[in-house]
């Protein structure tokens, strides 16, 4: 587990680096996950309603849910993030200010060209084809996110391209189109497909997820 964490922090700073290093690159857009900005408080227990970007996954929280490679995960990804932002106005090569932007996409659905399916997109259909496995992940990432926030991969490259195009940007950004609970997520199959039976078992327990997801620049400090 530790060496997973060190090897993605150790990723990040060596990314930045480079960065800093180019002549030519002004800006760093990190893609990151929104399981590093949860809504959860410190105590594990209760859940706000907004996430802005001043929130940050608390890592002992991390711990507590899910199966450990979810945790490992998180953690990493929290850590390895925190890491690219640091250097977010350090001076480059060429005598300008880096700008690191952190996209913290939630979880990506949509067409693939890949000859097998994401493990993304399998998450969003766990209920609906009885994967037991990446159910878990769906559970995990509502126990500790309030809801399962959930971005089309058109929607994540218009984002990044936006923020390729902006004169000027720093900061973390969260890129999600709906928050959805797992209840509401078998809802939504039960309704559109009904010749599919989904399980009561895996129908989920929360109603009402997370209400919204803030996607504000951050401080100059780059949290």
């Amino acid at each position: 587990m530790q060496e997973i964490i060190e090897a993605a922090v150790s990723g990040g700073r060596s990314i930045a680096e480079s960065c800093l290093n180019s002549p030519t690159i002004k800006r760093l857009i990190y893609t990151a996950s929104v399981l590093g900005a949860p809504p959860l408080t410190k105590d594990g227990f209760d859940v706000k309603s907004c996430v802005d970007e001043t929130y940050w996954t608390h890592v002992d929280v991390a711990s507590t849910h899910g199966r450990q490679y979810m945790r490992t995960y998180t953690i990493s990804k929290t850590l390895a993030k925190k890491e690219a932002l640091r250097y977010d106005g350090e001076a480059n090569a060429n005598g300008g200010k880096l700008e690191v932007v952190s996209l913290a996409c939630g979880l990506v659905g949509g067409v693939t060209l890949l000859p097998s399916v994401p493990s993304s997109v399998a998450a969003m259909f766990s209920q609906l084809i009885g994967n037991s496995s990446t159910l878990a992940g769906l559970e995990y990432m509502e126990q500790l996110l309030g809801s399962v926030p959930m971005v089309h991969i058109d929607d994540v490259c218009e984002a990044r391209v936006f923020c390729m195009e902006k004169p000027s940007m720093a900061g973390r950004f969260n890129c999600a189109a709906a928050n959805p609970t797992l209840t509401q997520i078998a809802a939504h199959f039960r309704d559109n497909y009904p010749q599919y039976q989904i399980p009561e078992e895996v129908m989920g327990e929360k109603e009402e997820g997370l209400a919204c997801m803030g996607q504000q620049q951050t401080g100059e400090d780059g949290f």
